[in-house]
């Protein structure tokens, strides 16, 4: 057995700043003061300290030991093995980690990480006291109690690319990068124990079953499911990879059957759920799971359903997509050098065949793109990179489109991402999410280091990785190069350019292109945004709208509209009904002479 026990991969510099209670906060505003000039002054310094005071001779060892046996599998693997500490047993630990976020209702349960290679069947990995954690840095900062915990190893594959790299990374499973959820992984029973750093102590887990297959909804009347193997993606990552798409088809489709329709692609994160969350099937007025928040939206889901099985209803298609990659649940629908031609599949690929298999009007004015947050970003990317094949998007808060507020930093002259830069004595950290009202939820520190935890050189499976994936260079080791240290928030200005020169930063990328591509995007562009969006994307798009509202020859003909007061992520300033007539009225309005607008209009 070769176990990678690389203590969340710290260096020198990093144990000094991050494993050491006592000393965390001195060295954290000497190391931030200083700046990255006087990393070795701080690192002699913190070794030093946290030799003397954190790790004194004799100190009671804290540790979890895990294996699994042969019956489970007989072959070596190579993964992140996780521990996970929970209060209570409610849910298993593993549904009680992974958030980031002090958000209400967010599951923020101590989680700690290593990366282990080739792990024989019998033999143990190692968490100890060195092992980063989040929210805890270290075990030493759980105080003695009882406590429920839990062990999941989550598998990776082996990818020989085309690129010449070989890389581990975990194979999605059609759940969409979800490492407490994915179909393989190993993990162990809930076990309840006492722990207690200052007496010391040896937790025994074994990992004893296999997370199951995830159950794919069967098609309907209303849906209808596709997944298919790409080519282009199976021959960059040398192994089987797939694309899907779920399909909401309009009333009447099959008694129409000489008809073709509109079609909206619903660009988002990755789910089986059908576009909109359809549903035929009334909610139970007696259903007792769930909140009353709950109960709510799936009533307003359903009111959606039944407008768009009414009379009175633009027909026309909707289209979500699936297209996980190693590294995320979706791939931001373009291509890159760490994911592949994730683009070109979807263009050449998905695309074509969803529209040889369902009656779609193929033409650029019939096809609208609609996502938020994410999807935001996606249905922003593929129209402004598409401008003649799609005729228009509906963008609801996209991740950050401009990197001079990529979230709150600025990429390019900023030095780190954690501070914001011109202060000395009193040094705020930069905010990652916040609350309408301005409370600051999470930190950017806070969020790259349960990146750290959840997996080394970019395999995370949570965003701040992706956006590494999507738009930066490889690194000599063939993973994603990233654009700042998980550890210091230390900025990389050669990857920042990278991103910026390679088109991924959409303000720049339309600025530059706009005498090409500006012509064909004449009253396409329309974006949504709340005022205080929780992840301060908003600052990044009113950056876009300077600069679109500055355009000329042609001028962009389009529209922002912003949320206010006080009003955060997700908001889409319109109801879905009033949005898809509002896109049925741009489609009849664009159509070319002679299209039979008409024929997708009926009752």
């Amino acid at each position: 057995m070769r176990i990678k026990q690389n203590k969340a991969n710290l260096d020198s510099k990093q144990k000094s700043i991050f494993l050491c209670p006592k000393m965390r906060s001195t060295l954290k505003k000497n190391y931030i003061s200083l700046g990255t000039q006087s990393i070795i002054i701080v690192t002699v310094f913190g070794l030093v300290i946290w030799f003397m005071t954190c790790a004194p001779q004799g100190a009671p060892s804290l540790r979890f030991e895990i294996s699994f046996p042969e019956s489970l599998s007989g072959e070596p693997i190579t993964g992140r093995m996780f521990v996970m500490i929970t209060r209570n047993a409610d849910r298993e630990p593993r549904f009680q980690v992974g958030a980031y976020t002090n958000r209400p209702g967010a599951n923020n349960a101590p989680l700690f990480g290593v990366d282990v290679k080739q792990l024989e069947p019998g033999e143990s990995v190692v968490i100890d006291e060195n092992t980063l954690g989040y929210p805890p840095h270290s075990l030493r900062d759980i105080p003695a109690g009882d406590y429920y915990v839990q062990a999941l190893l989550n598998v990776y594959t082996e990818f020989h690319r085309s690129d010449g790299h070989v890389i581990w990374a975990h194979m999605d499973q059609w759940e969409g990068q979800k490492f407490n959820l994915s179909p393989g992984n190993l993990l162990s029973e809930g076990q309840k124990v006492h722990i207690d750093p200052d007496a010391g102590y040896t937790v025994k887990l074994s990992l004893t079953r296999v997370i199951p297959p995830i159950d794919i909804p069967p098609d309907t009347k209303w849906v209808k499911r596709i997944k298919m193997q790409s080519k282009l993606l199976t021959e960059f990552w040398g192994h089987p990879i797939y694309l899907g798409a779920t399909v909401l088809l309009p009333k009447g489709y099959e008694e129409h059957s000489n008809v073709y329709y509109p079609v909206l692609y619903y660009q988002g994160h990755f789910s089986l759920d059908a576009p909109f969350y359809f549903t035929a099937e009334e909610p139970s007025k007696s259903l007792v799971t769930g909140s009353e928040r709950e109960r709510q939206r799936r009533e307003r889901r359903y009111q959606l359903s039944k407008h768009w099985i009414s009379d009175d209803f633009p027909r026309m298609i909707v289209v979500n997509f699936q297209h996980p990659t190693p590294y995320y649940d979706d791939s931001y629908g373009v291509n890159s050098a760490n994911n592949g031609p994730y683009g070109d599949a979807i263009m050449t690929e998905l695309i074509p065949h969803i529209e040889e298999h369902f009656r779609i009007i193929r033409k650029p004015y019939a096809r609208l793109l609609t996502g938020g947050s994410t999807g935001g970003w996606i249905s922003l990317a593929l129209q402004v990179y598409h401008p003649e094949f799609f005729g228009g998007t509906w963008t609801f808060c996209p991740d950050p489109v401009d990197f001079r507020r990529h979230v709150t930093v600025n990429i390019y002259e900023d030095e780190n991402a954690f501070v914001e830069p011109g202060h000395e004595w009193l040094v705020p950290e930069r905010g990652e999410e916040r609350s309408p009202e301005g409370q600051v939820w999470a930190t950017i520190r806070q969020n790259s280091q349960i990146h750290a935890v959840l997996g080394s050189k970019g395999r995370s499976g949570e965003y701040l990785d992706m956006w590494e994936a999507v738009y930066g260079p490889v690194g000599e080791d063939g993973y994603p190069k990233p654009v700042w240290d998980k550890l210091t928030g230390v900025i990389d200005h050669k990857v920042a350019e990278y991103w910026r020169e390679n088109g991924y930063d959409l303000r720049y990328y339309i600025e530059t292109n706009w005498p090409k591509i500006g012509p064909h995007l004449v009253g396409k562009l329309h974006i949504y945004c709340g005022d205080m969006d929780n992840y301060y994307l908003n600052l990044a798009v009113y950056m876009l709208e300077d600069s679109l509202k500055n355009t000329k020859n042609p001028f962009y003909g389009g529209s922002f509209t912003y949320g206010r007061p006080m009003v955060g992520h997700g908001w889409v300033g319109v109801k879905p009904l009033e949005l898809l007539k509002t896109m049925a009225r741009h489609i009849t309005k664009n159509a070319p002479r002679g299209e039979n607008t008409a024929a997708w209009k009926y009752k």
